[in-house]
């Protein structure tokens, strides 16, 4: 854990990281997420949201470290990043002021969505997937 800028740097991560938990919609995401990598369109047509919000909120997950995105084509790819999460991880740890039994749901969500990193994204409806170029991935 990084600390320039001593407690006021730590205050800004700790906000960039738990904003992320902060709306139902984003954990909504993390949720659908914890599944396997997602497309947007995927995202939207499970969420039933517009485009814009859509973005706003993935801006403020890639932010957080938690979620990490790819562009194959005119798609997006969301997925969770096991780094992001670790990192979450510690600076909740780091809120525990060193006491030895952490028992924050959170912690475990993190640990649950980091052990979904790499597993494929669920085929819908025996298809390829929700995105044309799906296929080409698999």
């Amino acid at each position: 854990m990084e600390q320039k800028g001593g407690t006021a740097h730590m205050n800004g991560e700790y906000l960039r990281v738990f904003r992320a938990f902060s709306d139902e919609r984003r954990v909504r995401i993390l949720e659908l997420l914890s599944q396997g990598e997602q497309c947007a369109c995927r995202l939207l047509e499970e969420l039933d949201i517009s485009q814009p919000t859509l973005s706003y909120h993935m801006k403020l997950l890639c932010a957080s470290g938690i979620v990490k995105s790819r562009t194959v084509g005119p798609w997006k790819y969301y997925s969770i990043d096991a780094e992001g999460c670790a990192y979450a991880q510690k600076l909740l740890q780091a809120l525990s002021f060193g006491g030895d039994r952490v028992e924050f749901r959170l912690i475990r969500a993190l640990a649950r969505l980091a052990g979904c990193v790499g597993r494929p994204a669920a085929e819908t409806d025996g298809a390829a997937g929700c995105c044309p170029c799906r296929a080409a991935l698999l």
